[in-house]
């Protein structure tokens, strides 16, 4: 899992993805026979068709798995050298205080700062504190001090280390480096089609990069690839999780950005079956991915979405399952190579 660890521990917020832009293209140049970044910064790397196959197939399908991770961009300094900040993403404000931060290109250490508990009055307990109440320390006591190390308008990201836990992962930015990770290897495999893998940048701030890209490749299908929410973890209620770790790929019917095109999902549904993949349903309809900005493209694109389950996800650290992730690349790779133009045409 080298890659997975690589991005996990390199910075991308949405709009400075060219990090993770600059480690991707190293990790795939040798398996692909094109490539270009777009002026929004998408990189679409094409691996042209190499295998004929008995039935008619698609000419062109699109992979997609986003670039960028949720982070925080600097709006203030003030004047002892405290860092204003505002989400970039959707971020928990609880999950914020004392955390470690990396600021700027310089990766500037700092720490989200918090009131200590002695000080907190009995109806500050139960309170979360907005976004304008924190501030990050970056160990200066002056504005000019603060303005020689950063700027207004630098992002911060968690300061997390990836590391193996077993049979499982810890790490930051899962979603979607797994999605990433999952796409560099299925680049690795010959298809009767051209395949267009796009690693998408500012997914998090409203899906921007896949709609530039899937208008430029105009794909006759398309495939996103995430890091989805796991909350297999203890509840009041007894109520199904979202997804679960071990439970293998999970499969989107609907959320709130798209509905799978029927065809595709029985296909992967199939595919899993066959070939023994463990598989899972997203639970309830909940959250968006790019699949909800591809197919709404041009004319319209048949999409499905297909993502490793990760616990924690939009957090300064996430937890996923080995396995699942492999078992993600299995089913994604076996869909490909069985995808058919009768399957991808309008439900009658």
């Amino acid at each position: 899992m080298t890659l997975l660890k690589e991005l996990s521990e390199a910075r991308g917020v949405s709009g400075r993805e060219g990090e993770i832009r600059s480690i991707l293209f190293r990790h795939v140049r040798e398996h692909i026979d094109e490539h270009r970044v777009d002026a929004l910064g998408n990189l679409i790397v094409v691996r042209k068709a190499r295998v004929s196959a008995a039935t008619p197939v698609p000419r062109k399908v699109m992979l997609a798995a986003h670039m960028d991770e949720v982070g925080l961009m600097i709006t203030e300094i003030t004047k002892n050298g405290l860092l204003r900040f505002q989400p970039s993403g959707g971020i928990d404000p609880r999950l914020l205080l004392a955390k470690k931060v990396l600021i700027g290109d310089n990766k500037v250490p700092g720490v989200i700062g918090v009131k200590p508990i002695h000080k907190l009055k009995a109806e500050e307990m139960n309170q979360v504190l907005k976004y304008e109440q924190m501030a990050i320390d970056i160990g200066v006591t002056s504005q000019s001090a603060a303005e020689g190390l950063t700027h207004v308008g630098d992002y911060a990201t968690f300061d997390t280390a990836y590391e193996e836990l077993g049979p499982f992962a810890k790490g930051k930015a899962f979603d979607d480096r797994a999605g990433c990770a999952v796409l560099a290897e299925i680049l690795k495999a010959d298809y009767p089609f051209d395949l267009y893998a796009v690693f998408t940048v500012q997914e998090e701030v409203g899906l921007r990069g896949a709609r530039v890209a899937a208008y430029s490749v105009a794909p006759d299908c398309a495939i996103a690839l995430e890091g989805t929410i796991a909350d297999d973890v203890p509840k009041k209620k007894d109520v199904s999780p979202t997804s679960q770790l071990g439970g293998g790929p999970v499969l989107t019917v609907m959320d709130r950005s798209f509905i799978a095109h029927p065809g595709m999902l029985r296909h992967a549904i199939s595919v899993a079956e066959k070939h023994g993949i463990p598989y899972q349903f997203k639970q309830p309809g909940i959250g968006g991915t790019d699949a909800g900005a591809i197919h709404l493209t041009r004319e319209g694109i048949p999409s499905l979405t297909i993502a490793v389950p990760c616990r924690y996800i939009h957090s300064p650290v996430a937890l996923l399952y080995l396995q699942d992730f492999e078992h993600t690349v299995n089913l994604v790779r076996e869909t490909l190579r069985t995808l058919t133009l009768d399957i991808i045409r309008p439900e009658s």
